[in-house]
């Protein structure tokens, strides 16, 4: 029987799909194609409904500038949204294919390069930030230090106003690989915002390249199956949508920092910390994950504990200094960036578990006396502060046996680091979620976090406004999420056709 046309008939038992088990063989055009269109219309309706410039020098005034405005942005706005949703079924229904032993490894990374590959030449996605990111870029450049003013400086309008409005008074909080990457990309682009963006989409790439080398081997260590990490982490909608689509520089962050930490659960110590020393000179989060990469170097000498744990951290600490030193050297900039990381805090949404906590409480108290928000707000920070420093610090002291299990309980870290910020942003999720994706999921786990994958990327409009407080909006973001979720476990969960039996056996439930 034809492999194609098995996996593409969900409603067979896994059992008779033995012509097509999960070794990469076997490939699910319609799938694939399901997503592709989806990616394609998210890439034409990007024009009118994504992240445009404010002067757009190829649809601004011509025969099709009408994408841009009124009706035809509404339009444009749907049939995106379409996209996205064509998009997201498609993954479900690659994750019930993959669950069930109908395909492998090979078919997600089809799927993968096909919905991936038209967003490369779209405009931002989600966001605004790649307008930053060429805006931190062209000041040093123009003789700035990036570190020291923000965008507001550059006598360069079409730069500035493209901006988001709330970082364009703002200096860069970004390391200094990447403002050595965005500079590069800037004198590439010659002042070409539209070009800026591809060319920061392609750098981005390399931490897809990185993920895609890494994962398999993380997988292997911490007990995963290859096809299903690769779905959740390289084909879902975190990844293909908010760090490609945007672009996100979390996305050559996350990618250092997986092959950091295979290449120590390998005994490539040295290697392995200088990765992830890079990942933090691209996003400072990464740091969070070598104190436990420290345990795992211990384990792996042959003195006592705490000699081994001296040693690892020596080697390590020198490690770290010596490649962030020469990354600075090279980038010819100074430390400034650790100032700015103050910037993200003025972010104020309920993503942020202690914001929200804040603002709900506000909102409790309001009822009866009136109350400035910030109080409230920034003393359910500072809690929230104290309860990340307790957990992770107990996750760290319980990772002290090393090997996996020192790797399990850092994603966990980086998860909390995440949602216990005093701002947060979707994809600040993936921190984690990369390295957590090589673990052993139970299917209704998987639900979950397809749901969640689902409800992030809708946090935000296509052209990078919160919609954190849109609560009808919400509301529907939530029941469609959950939805996706649900797709994961039944072939109809809203019992619209005949078909109503699981797709997975009950003796397949664990991956």
């Amino acid at each position: 029987m034809n492999e194609s046309l098995v996996a593409e008939h969900p409603e067979q038992p896994a059992a008779t799909s033995a012509a097509a088990p999960g070794d990469g063989r076997a490939l699910p055009p319609r799938t694939i194609a399901l997503g592709l269109v989806g990616s394609l219309l998210i890439l034409i309706t990007s024009f009118g409904a994504g992240s445009v410039l404010v002067s757009d020098p190829v649809l601004g005034r011509g025969p099709l500038s009408w994408i841009r405005y009124g009706h035809g942005h509404m339009l444009a706005s749907i049939v995106l949204y379409t996209g996205f949703a064509l998009v997201v079924w498609a993954w479900v229904r690659l994750g019930r294919h993959v669950l069930a032993g109908r395909v492998g490894t090979r078919a997600v990374l089809w799927a993968s390069a096909a919905w991936i590959v038209p967003l490369i030449v779209a405009p931002p996605l989600f966001t605004r930030d790649p307008y930053s990111y060429f805006a931190y870029g062209t000041l040093p450049l123009q003789g700035f230090d990036p570190y020291a003013v923000g965008p507001d400086v550059l006598n360069l309008p079409d730069v500035v106003l493209n901006v988001h409005e709330f970082w364009q008074s703002q200096p860069a909080n970004y390391g200094p690989l990447f403002i050595l990457i965005a500079k590069g990309v800037a004198w590439l682009s010659n002042g070409s915002l539209i070009l800026g963006v591809v060319l920061m989409r392609v750098a981005m790439l390399a931490g897809i390249a990185l993920l895609l080398w890494s994962l398999p081997g993380l997988t292997r260590h911490l007990g995963g199956d290859k096809a299903v990490t690769l779905w959740l982490a390289i084909a879902g909608p975190m990844t293909v949508v908010h760090l490609v689509g945007g672009p996100h520089n979390d996305l050559l962050m996350v990618g250092l920092l997986a092959a950091g930490t295979l290449c120590v659960l390998e005994r490539k110590h040295v290697l392995g910390v200088f990765l992830v020393t890079l990942g933090a000179a691209v996003k400072v989060t990464a740091v969070m994950a070598l104190p436990f990469l420290v345990w795992v170097w211990a384990a792996h000498l042959s003195s006592t504990f705490w000699r081994n744990f001296v040693r690892a951290t020596a080697c390590a600490f020198a490690t770290f200094v010596a490649t962030f030193a020469l990354t600075t050297v090279i980038a010819d900039v100074d430390l400034g960036w650790l100032k700015g990381l103050q910037a993200p805090g003025n972010i104020v949404n309920w993503l942020s578990l202690p914001t929200a906590v804040g603002e709900f409480v506000h909102t409790l108290v309001g009822i009866f006396i009136d109350g400035n928000k910030s109080w409230f707000v920034n003393i359910a920070r500072g809690i929230g502060g104290i309860i990340f420093f307790v957990i992770a610090i107990r996750l760290w002291w319980q990772a002290r046996g090393g090997g996996p299990e020192a790797v399990r309980r850092m994603a966990f870290a980086l998860f909390a680091l995440a949602v216990l910020s005093p701002a947060t942003l979707p994809w600040y999720l993936t921190w984690g979620f990369v390295i957590a994706a090589a673990l052993r999921w139970q299917k209704r786990q998987l639900a979950i976090l397809v749901s969640a994958a689902v409800f992030l990327v809708l946090t935000y409009s296509p052209a990078g406004e919160d919609l954190l407080y849109n609560w009808l909006f919400m509301a529907g973001a939530v029941a469609v999420s959950l939805l996706a979720g649900f797709s994961l476990l039944r072939n109809d969960p809203l019992g619209l056709f005949s078909e109503r039996e699981e797709l997975v056996p009950p003796e397949r439930v664990s991956v």
